[in-house]
């Protein structure tokens, strides 16, 4: 599995089977995350106001009949909660530093119109890509 990949599944805490593969998120997204996977990852990637990240994934009546039948999350919603602990992933890799992770998730930045980078990644998968694209710019010093 790749580093980036295998660092997502860890923050999301999907257990490879007897094979570690580069799919393995892949496949887990598309059947569904658990609920727990969200409350695993809202606690590391915002701390301070886990409440507010989790309904930014999936909105609040949702999760609690989710968490009330005790659901899956959908793909869709999988995808975005994956999306997003790909962006972590990188920057734990650039940064070295949780903290200076969630500080350049949540400030708005220039390159990005003025948008957060977390709000950029929660929206859509080329955002996603333009966050990671931005960390990666600040890792091989291309300037941010």
């Amino acid at each position: 599995m790749s580093y980036q990949a295998a660092t997502a599944a860890e923050l999301l805490g999907v257990k490879p089977k007897n094979t570690e593969t580069t799919l393995t998120l892949a496949y887990s997204v598309e059947k569904g995350l658990p609920v727990s996977a969200l409350d695993k990852f809202a606690g590391r990637v915002s701390p301070n106001d886990v409440r507010r990240f989790t309904y930014r994934v999936v909105p609040k009546p949702t999760l609690e009949r989710r968490r009330k039948h005790k659901q899956l999350l959908t793909s869709e919603e999988s995808d975005r909660l994956a999306r997003v602990a790909k962006v972590f992933a990188f920057g734990i890799d650039v940064f070295r530093d949780e903290a200076k992770v969630r500080a350049f998730l949540e400030r708005p930045h220039p390159m990005l119109d003025d948008n957060a980078p977390l709000e950029v990644a929660l929206a859509t998968g080329p955002g996603a890509d333009a966050v990671i694209n931005l960390m990666g710019r600040a890792a091989y010093s291309g300037g941010v």
